[in-house]
């Protein structure tokens, strides 16, 4: 499906968290949801009225972040909020399946919202649990499985309505670093050649290939499942010092912490583009939403361009049947 035209209308300049709409009603699931943008992106859900579900790796930290979302909602609201933890470790399939048939068992009535937003960014060489590159593995293996076992609660809400907003949205997030992905199917996972940031870049090249190809077969198939994309520019967050404890290297660790605070803008605007993907009425399945300032690394949401690489079906559907392969989910979109 053709990308939607990255024009900004006037009629969405300065969009907030203040601009999304009545959510009552409504299911959410949020990976990585107990710090950064996932934190931000599941506070704004439940404050506009979502049952919100924090996909985390770390219990502890997610009954943490639970309390701290409920504490930092106005009275009236915290008091009819619903927010629950659960366990999801996306780089272990293991883990995507469990958490994805409780889930399921849970919520009989279905999901409106999936954001795909954990991830990890410029790491040392590891593996997941299933022997996959870290990076690749949980980046968009793992969401491209979690997003394919949910795939009933999505379908499940299809006919909730014909109000555009009510559509069920899968939201993945991808990077203004996609630029530098290039699709290596011969080397996926990095055993030839390793570089932190090239697989990096190969995971959130992937992220929108996949975005692309899950909304052109939604659309094949006559389901209103829309598929979109989102990056939060250059937000603080502690993404960006993941890599450097890894290695150990406090050099780059503390370069990484000034240049958060002298150049990165606040999580708070980081996760505009996902709420906006996530919840802005009458937006085309396979927009791609980013920051409106130069170089989209700070400001505003809007809808942004991509490469030329995320836009060629010829890999969109390659890595589509290699992720099949290597983590056994398939999406039957009826």
């Amino acid at each position: 499906m053709t990308a939607a035209s990255p024009k900004k209308s006037p009629k969405n300049s300065g969009w907030t968290a203040a601009d999304i709409p009545d959510l009552r009603g409504r299911t959410a699931i949020v990976t990585g949801a107990n710090s950064g943008l996932g934190f931000v992106t599941a506070s704004e859900l439940a404050g506009h009225g979502a049952s919100v579900t924090l996909a985390v790796r770390d219990l502890a930290r997610g009954e943490d972040a639970a309390r701290r979302i409920l504490a930092g909602l106005p009275t009236d609201r915290a008091a009819n909020a619903a927010v629950q933890v659960r366990e999801l470790d996306l780089s272990s399939l293991a883990s995507v399946r469990a958490f994805a048939s409780a889930w399921l068992a849970e919520h009989p009535e279905g999901l409106d919202i999936l954001v795909n937003n954990a991830g990890v960014m410029n790491v040392p060489q590891r593996r997941t649990a299933d022997g996959f590159e870290l990076q690749f593995g949980t980046n968009h293996l793992g969401h491209f499985a979690l997003t394919g076992l949910l795939l009933p609660g999505l379908l499940a809400r299809a006919t909730a309505g014909t109000d555009p907003g009510r559509k069920p949205r899968v939201v993945t997030l991808s990077s203004t670093l996609h630029r530098r992905g290039r699709m290596n199917f011969d080397d996926l996972m990095g055993e030839q050649k390793y570089k932190a940031w090239d697989a990096y870049g190969q995971s959130k090249l992937a992220n929108l290939l996949f975005t692309s190809e899950l909304q052109r077969r939604s659309d094949a198939a006559g389901t209103p499942l829309l598929a979109l994309a989102a990056h939060p520019g250059y937000a603080s967050t502690n993404l960006q010092s993941v890599g450097a404890s890894m290695r150990g290297s406090g050099f780059e660790r503390r370069l990484t912490a000034l240049a958060n605070r002298v150049l990165a803008q606040p999580a708070e605007m980081g996760a505009l583009p996902t709420l906006y993907a996530a919840t802005e009425p009458g937006l085309a399945g396979n927009t791609f939403v980013g920051p409106d300032g130069f170089g989209e690394q700070h400001g505003h949401p809007h809808p942004v361009g991509r490469s030329e690489r995320a836009g060629t079906r010829a890999d969109a559907v390659r890595l589509w049947e290699e992720s099949e392969r290597l983590t056994g989910v398939t999406f039957d979109l009826g």
